[in-house]
This record gives C-alpha cells, structure tokens and sequence, in this order.
C-alpha cells in the first residue's frame, strides 16, 4: 500500500464527542491542504504529507449512527434512559456503541495523494483489525464480505468499521472492542446486522485487556499494512 508518514494524536480517554471535534479540525486542514495544493497545480510530491491517526478511548457510554441508521424516538428515548449519549456523525454504517474500553481509531487520509481507493482503504482497516487480533492471540479472526463490514470472530464483530470520505479525505474510521461493556449492544442491532453479534479481545482470550495494551501492537499493524512511518504529536494540526 502507498506510503508516506501518519502522525498519531494519542488523546486518552476523553468524551467521543472531543474526539471528533479533534477529527473535524485534522480533516479542515487536510482538506485546505490539498485545496491548496491543487490551486497550485503542482505536481503531487514524491511523498503524501502527514495525515493524522486519531486514537483515543470513548470515556462514556454513546450510541452513535451514521447516514442509514438513526433510531426511532422509541428507542431513543430508551437508550437516553439508560445513561447513554446519542450522535449523528457523517460516516456510512447504522447506529453502533462507543464507550469504555474501546480503542477508538479516526483516520484522516488524502487517497488520492496516497493513491488508494476507498474500497482498498476500508479493506486496509479490516487487515489492520485483523493482523491485530491474531498477534494477540485470536487465530480466528478474519475479515468478510459486505455488507458484513468489520473484524470477526466466528459471528461475533470484534471492531467495527464505518468511514466518511469526502473531497478525497477520509474521516471516522475502526472501533475495535478491548474490554468492553458489551452488554451495551444489547440494547440496539449493532450495525444493523441481524442475528449477528459482538464481542471483545477480553472475551476471546479469557483475561482482561485494557486499551492500554493494545495500542503499540495496533500501531504495529496499522504501520504494517498502510507502509507508513509514524510520527508523534499532541497537535492535531500541523
């Protein structure tokens, strides 16, 4: 896969919604970027500019839905009962859970400078997810064909995947469950998918497993397969 330097923003555990505020300011500068650059007329340079890996843990309990999949007021109104938080955001995919030990992954990339298409992008992500799983020990972890989006373990999703791409520039990205609640899904059909469930890297492996202890062999895979250099930041804009 094309190259180039990521920059990873190591947020913590911090409310979704600060996450995707720091996504929304990488992807206006990416985007003036590339406006710019275009304006210009240059010649794309030999290597894509730093785009940014957002990685942060949901601090509390949301339900979030992309362009298909908003909930009736019904079942609204019952999750807000619950003590969840509710979000539209700009990504395909129906209404899924963030929260509590969840490695969240944003990912801010020009595909066209990089010279990747969405389809090979979002598989990418699923090769992550996957390569990830099975250096930690879940050998059963595959990807599937659509619409089943996302990682695998035998019909349990163990990171779902829902991406925006807009102007070329990629915005939202994986969801990967650690140590998860996952009583949380009960209340909803993650990602729409019938008959289908979720599950964690706790539960495969019998232990405990903190979004602390995944994020390096993440970065590993992510650099892995994207055939990137990563670089280090607390600015989310360059």
């Amino acid at each position: 896969m094309p190259g180039g330097a990521v920059r990873v923003l190591l947020l913590g555990p911090v409310p979704y919604s600060l996450a995707l505020r720091v996504q929304e300011r990488c992807v206006g500068a990416a985007r003036a970027a590339a406006l710019g650059a275009a304006a210009a007329a240059a010649p794309p340079p030999p290597q894509p500019p730093q785009q940014p890996l957002v990685l942060s843990e949901p601090a509390e309990p949301v339900y979030a839905w992309g362009l298909r999949g908003a909930p009736g007021v019904s079942l609204a109104a019952k999750l807000r009962e619950k003590g969840a938080g509710l979000a539209a955001v700009r990504r395909g995919g129906h209404v899924t859970y963030h929260g509590p030990g969840q490695l969240l992954a944003l990912v801010v990339l020009d595909l066209r400078a990089r010279r990747l298409g969405l389809r090979g992008f979002v598989g990418g992500l699923e090769e992550v997810g996957v390569r990830l799983c099975r250096r930690l020990g879940v050998p059963a972890a595959t990807a599937r064909p659509p619409p089943l989006t996302g990682v695998w373990v035998g019909d349990g999703k163990v990171a779902a995947i829902g991406v925006h791409c807009g102007h070329y520039i990629t915005s939202h990205g994986l969801a990967l469950n650690c140590c998860t609640d996952l009583a949380w899904f009960e209340h909803i059909v993650p990602c729409g998918l019938e008959g289908m469930g979720v599950t964690s890297l706790s539960r495969e492996l019998g232990r405990h497993v903190p979004v602390a202890d995944v994020l390096q062999p993440f970065l590993h895979c992510f650099q892995e397969v994207f055939g990137c250099a990563l670089v280090f930041s607390d600015e989310p804009e360059a």
